[in-house]
C-alpha cells in the first residue's frame, strides 16, 4: 500500500467517530411558546448520546408548575418531548436553568416568549447553564443574543469552515482572496435573508448535499497542479465562491429557522445573526493565516513544497467532505 493510499484509509477510519461525536454534541433546544393567560407550551429536545437522551433537564422559574412530561421520542437525531406549564405572573424575573448542562460539552438554545409573538433566544453553555428572564427584553438583548448564535453556528459548522479553508489554500493571491471571501460573504447573506424571510424555500436535505459537493470541488482543484486547474476557478475565484456562497447561505438559513426569529425584531435579529456568522468566519480566517505564518517560520523547507502540502490538505478535506456527502445522501 502506498503512503497516499494508507493516508486515505486512515482518514476514512477516523471519519465515522468524528461524525458520531458531532451528533453527540448537537445543542439542546428548549422552547417556551406563550399560549395566552399564564400558560406556556414547553418543547424540550435533548441530544442523542449513545442511543439515549443526554442527561440534561430544564428547570423553569419557581412560579411555574407542570405535569410530568411524557417520555421523549427519538426523531432520528435527538429526543423530544412537549408539555404545558402554568406560570402565574409570567416568566419575567424568573430563572431558567438546564440542570446537568455543566457536566457536558454541549450548549442549549432557549427560545422563550414573554407574550405571544414576542420571542427572544438565549444560548446557555456548560459554564453558564442558567439565566434570569429580563423584565423587558430590548433591542440590545436581541442583538447580542443573535450575534452570539451566529458566531457559535459558524465555528461549530465544520463543513462551512472546511470550504473557507480550501478557499484560503486555493487562492494564494491576497487581492483575489479578498474578493473571493467578500463574494462568499455577499452571496450567503443574500440567500440567508431570502430564505429566512420566506422568499426562497428549498428542502434542506439536497442543500446540505450540495454544500458538501462544493467542498469536494475545491479539494479536487486543490489537488491539481496550478496549470491544470479549472480556468474559471483560477481566473475568477470570486465568481466560484459567490455561486457556492448562495448555497451555503441556505444552510445558514436552515439553522436560523430552527432557532426562530422574534416577530417584532426580525430585521435586527437577521442582521445580528449575519454579523455573528461573519465575525466567526473572520476569526477562523485569522487563526488559519496566523498558524500558516508560524508554520512557514518553523518548517520552511517542508512547506515550500506547495504541491505536496496542497495534496495532503486536499485529500484530507475532500475525503471528509465526500464522507459527509454519502452520509447525507443516505439520510434521504
Amino acid at each position: 500500500m502506498t503512503p497516499r493510499a494508507a493516508l486515505l484509509v486512515l482518514l476514512m477510519l477516523l471519519l465515522h467517530p468524528i461524525s458520531a461525536l458531532a451528533h453527540a454534541l448537537d445543542p439542546g433546544y428548549l422552547e417556551l411558546s406563550a399560549m395566552g393567560g399564564d400558560r406556556w407550551r414547553v418543547t424540550w429536545r435533548m441530544p442523542d448520546l449513545g442511543g439515549r437522551p443526554m442527561a440534561i433537564t430544564p428547570e423553569l422559574p419557581t412560579n411555574c408548575t407542570a405535569d410530568a412530561p411524557p417520555e421523549p421520542h427519538f426523531d432520528g437525531r435527538g429526543w423530544s418531548t412537549a408539555y404545558v406549564a402554568t406560570c402565574p405572573g409570567g416568566l419575567a424575573g424568573g430563572q431558567i436553568r438546564i440542570k446537568g448542562l455543566e457536566n457536558t460539552r454541549t450548549d442549549t438554545l432557549v427560545r422563550y416568549e414573554t407574550a405571544p409573538g414576542k420571542a427572544v433566544t438565549q444560548r446557555l453553555t456548560s459554564g453558564a447553564p442558567d439565566f434570569t428572564v429580563p423584565e423587558d427584553p430590548g433591542r440590545l438583548e436581541v442583538f447580542t443574543s443573535y450575534v452570539s448564535l451566529g458566531v457559535t453556528h459558524i465555528l461549530e459548522g465544520v463543513d462551512h469552515l472546511l470550504f473557507v479553508l480550501a478557499l484560503l489554500l486555493l487562492v494564494r493571491d491576497p487581492r483575489r482572496l479578498l474578493w473571493a471571501v467578500t463574494a462568499f460573504t455577499l452571496a450567503h447573506s443574500i440567500t440567508l435573508a431570502a430564505a429566512t424571510m420566506g422568499w426562497l424555500d428549498l428542502p434542506s436535505a439536497p442543500v446540505e448535499v450540495v454544500i458538501t459537493l462544493s467542498i469536494v470541488f475545491l479539494a479536487w482543484e486543490l489537488a491539481k497542479p496550478a496549470e491544470r486547474r479549472d480556468q474559471l476557478a483560477v481566473r475568477f475565484p470570486a465568481l466560484v465562491s459567490f455561486g457556492f456562497g448562495l448555497v451555503h447561505g441556505l444552510g445558514f438559513a436552515g439553522a436560523l429557522r430552527e432557532i426562530g426569529l422574534p416577530r417584532g425584531d426580525i430585521p435586527m435579529a437577521l442582521l445580528s445573526f449575519n454579523i455573528g456568522v461573519e465575525t466567526g468566519q473572520l476569526i477562523f480566517i485569522g487563526v488559519v493565516l496566523t498558524l500558516g505564518w508560524i508554520a512557514r517560520r518553523l518548517l520552511p523547507h517542508v512547506l515550500t513544497a506547495s504541491l505536496w502540502t496542497n495534496r495532503v490538505a486536499s485529500y484530507a478535506i475532500g475525503s471528509m467532505a465526500a464522507f459527509w456527502m454519502l452520509e447525507r445522501l443516505y439520510a434521504f
